[in-house]
């Protein structure tokens, strides 16, 4: 069981404080994706799970064994990093072959090319084993340096933006790759980005962290459709979600001094009944507003187009009314124009209500 365990972690650098009381399990098998901003704390929960860092409080559990005391080598885990880790006198051969030839490791010749072989196929890399590394484009550096991680076959793959550094179609290539090779290996990952989109699309399991902390963990569909705090709600989704200040007015949320009426749902109303407090944050994703040029029903409104972005699959709309900007999504087939005067019908089954004090998802 290749599970990870964090119970009170806590790491500081000076007055940083990098990690605060991390409390996390990673499941045996699972692909667990850590997403935060830069500076959130990430690398160094990596590194302290790897044994590069120790935990100033707290325990670290790998397969139910604590492991604070242990070194790197004997914790039976793989570090991916960032940057390319590969010796350029070596060919991808012998850069694959370097970790088994540790004298921590006893392995046979044959079980050396073994592994090798295997770590190639599963890469689709084995017409490269005799090239130089130097020699190779970014996307072949970066399958060189995951397999280096394969062939130890280790408990857990620790994995810290592998990707960040590949264009645009190659980072979409690969991330399908690694969703591939974590199924036909059956082993656990752990892996840390910045990019929402990888997160959506690899992690079994998502954990949001900021600032040291971990605001929620959740599947993909939790983590987007039902966001904790306005944190979560802002660094997930793309275009941003648009957050409205209002106040609620008999079973209406009042937005922009009253101007504007939406009307709550049966179980938004339920929650406002306990909700003791007059202002309101209220949160609508740009795809659960649509766009249309006839008037809708009560939650539609007024709007003129200021500025439009065509993305090909859809129009992303910038919207004023009343003194309010926000962002709608419009598929291409309307050929909607700046300055055209068209109605913004808000979902609000799909809507979110905040806390605007505490930031925190009404409940």
């Amino acid at each position: 069981m290749a599970d990870v365990k964090l119970t009170s972690v806590t790491k500081q650098f000076g007055d940083i404080t990098a990690l605060k009381n991390i409390n996390l399990e990673v499941k045996d098998k699972e692909f667990f994706v850590l997403l935060g901003p830069t500076g959130a704390g990430k690398t160094t929960m990596l590194r302290t799970i790897a044994g590069l860092e120790k935990p100033d409080e707290g325990d670290i559990f790998l397969e139910g064994k604590r492991v604070n005391e242990l070194i790197p080598a004997q914790r039976d885990v793989t570090f991916v990093f960032q940057y390319y880790t590969l010796y350029p006198n070596m060919t991808v051969r012998q850069n694959l072959e370097f970790p088994l030839r540790s004298k921590l490791r006893n392995h046979t010749e044959e079980e050396v090319q073994d592994r090798v072989e295997h770590a190639a196929k599963a890469l689709r890399i084995e017409h490269l084993l005799d090239r130089k590394s130097t020699n190779l484009s970014g996307g072949e550096m970066q399958r060189v340096g995951i397999g280096r991680s394969i062939v130890r076959s280790p408990k857990v793959f620790l994995m810290d933006e592998p990707l960040s550094n590949l264009d645009a179609k190659l980072r979409e290539a690969m991330r399908a790759e690694l969703a591939h090779l974590h199924h036909d290996l059956g082993s656990t990952f752990f892996y840390v980005t910045h990019d929402q989109v990888e997160a959506m699309t690899m992690g079994d399991r998502i954990g949001v962290l900021n600032e040291g902390e971990i605001l929620q963990i959740g599947t993909p569909d939790d983590i987007y459709n039902t966001p904790s705090n306005m944190f979560v709600a802002k660094f997930v989704g793309s275009p941003p979600i648009n957050f409205l200040e209002a106040k609620i007015d008999q079973g209406n949320l009042a937005v922009k001094s009253g101007e504007l009426l939406c009307c709550m749902t049966e179980e938004q109303l339920n929650k406002v009944e306990k909700y003791k407090k007059q202002n309101i944050t209220l949160g609508i994703r740009p795809e659960d507003i649509e766009i249309s040029r006839k008037e809708g029903d009560a939650n539609s409104f007024k709007c003129e187009i200021y500025f439009k972005q065509s993305m090909g699959a859809e129009d992303i709309l910038n919207l004023k009314t009343d003194g309010l900007v926000l962002q709608a999504v419009a598929p291409p087939s309307m050929r909607t124009q700046v300055g055209e005067n068209v109605y913004a019908n808000f979902d609000m089954t799909r809507s979110h209500l905040f806390d605007p004090e505490t930031r925190e998802r009404l409940s």
